[in-house]
């Protein structure tokens, strides 16, 4: 049971109280679970994490408990935190990212016709991330920069070839029904 309770404290993203942890347990084992095993197990698992070797450990907070990082492990978190919000692609990057995905090879005029706006900025923040690549030159007037995706693109959005990307049907919406076929249905 101390398993179950921990594994139930670790995918706790806020306290959760001896209740839920009732409820789940008997959902789970098929039987009814005191709770003073549940109290008894919680006692453990606190004194389990409460010493050098975890970074970690069980807090009692409102009414429920969750795990949560010790303090002295703060500042570790936030530069990785900084770090990884940094990643992150901006809506305008995610729109100029998919235009590409599905035109490539394109231009960025072809991608700013798309958008409305001026894409330099996304353009070269999707560069910078190795999402998207320079493949060539258009051969129109003034030989403009080719962009398409890279090998980069396909790891992050774990896919295989372009061929695995949704198409535009997958994303329709369902037809509105008609006046007539609204008052059949009442």
């Amino acid at each position: 049971m101390h398993a179950y309770i921990e594994s139930i404290l670790f995918c706790a993203q806020e306290p959760i109280g001896i209740v839920d942890i009732q409820q789940c347990l008997e959902e789970r084992l098929g039987a009814e679970v005191p709770q003073e095993d549940i109290e008894n197990a919680l006692r453990a698992l606190v004194q389990k994490y409460d010493n050098d070797q975890h970074a970690f450990k069980i807090y009692l907070i409102a009414g429920g408990y969750q795990f949560l990082t010790k303090p002295e492990y703060h500042d570790i978190l936030g530069i990785y935190l900084k770090q990884t919000s940094k990643k992150q692609l901006s809506k305008a990057a995610l729109e100029t990212l998919a235009i590409i995905a599905y035109r490539q090879p394109t231009t960025k005029n072809e991608i700013e016709q798309i958008r409305g706006v001026s894409s330099d900025y996304a353009v070269q923040k999707l560069l910078e991330k190795g999402l998207i690549a320079i493949v060539g030159k258009a051969e129109t007037v003034g030989h403009p920069l080719l962009y398409g995706t890279s090998e980069r693109f396909m790891r992050y959005f774990g896919i295989n070839a372009l061929s695995d990307l949704p198409q535009p049907k997958d994303f329709a919406l369902p037809a509105l029904a008609t006046e007539e076929e609204m008052k059949e249905e009442k």
